[in-house]
């Protein structure tokens, strides 16, 4: 069941759901939130290399720059190309409480898809989300740091989890603060 917007209010007063910094009333939808792009990105600067090795963590992360962008300035998001951004807010989940990120159909609208399969936050996420940010159109998009990014939608579990995401050995991205590559060189390099 998906909460309404009266109840993720209530779960947002009961500290189930916490978003710093608070969100301005009209980011509220009937059934939805909507966080705001931060300023920090990774780009994949692929000219270095010839391709990715998903069993060499290293190598993915060290093929990544980040780019700060100021107040007031734009990221352009170039046709076919593909960023990591952060949102501005972090947000952390109650163990009995799931997320689920979507873009936002403005943004599609005008080719810019902000995830491919980051889509679930599990109970007990604690971070800032990061973005998969695509540019499926033939003109450069011009991103704002701040802007409306992305809706979330959450769901409440008949009972809590007996292992929320924080507390899960070896959770990858928890209390993530920047866009961080994948870390799929430990799963990649343990299969036989």
């Amino acid at each position: 069941m998906v909460l309404s917007d009266i109840d993720i209010r209530r779960f947002i007063a009961e500290g189930k759901i916490k978003l710093d910094p608070p969100l301005p009333a009209d980011h509220f939808g009937s059934c939805s939130i909507d966080l705001r792009l931060g300023n920090e990105f990774s780009v994949f600067e692929h000219s270095r290399v010839p391709f990715i090795d998903p069993r060499d963590r290293s190598a993915i992360q060290d093929m990544m720059r980040t780019i700060i962008v100021p107040d007031g300035e734009p990221f352009i998001l170039q046709p076919r190309d593909f960023v990591l951004a952060i949102t501005m807010e972090s947000m952390d989940l109650a163990d009995d409480v799931l997320a689920r990120l979507e873009g936002r159909s403005s943004l599609g609208r005008i080719g810019v898809i902000v995830h491919g399969t980051a889509g679930l936050f599990d109970p007990g996420w604690t971070g800032k989300a990061t973005l998969e940010l695509s540019n499926l159109g033939r003109v450069p998009v011009a991103l704002y740091p701040g802007m409306r990014i992305c809706s979330f939608t959450f769901e409440p579990l008949s009972t809590p989890s007996s292992v929320p995401y924080r507390k899960k050995p070896g959770n990858k991205y928890a209390g993530q603060t920047s866009p961080l590559a994948s870390r799929l060189s430990g799963e990649v390099s343990t299969l036989k």
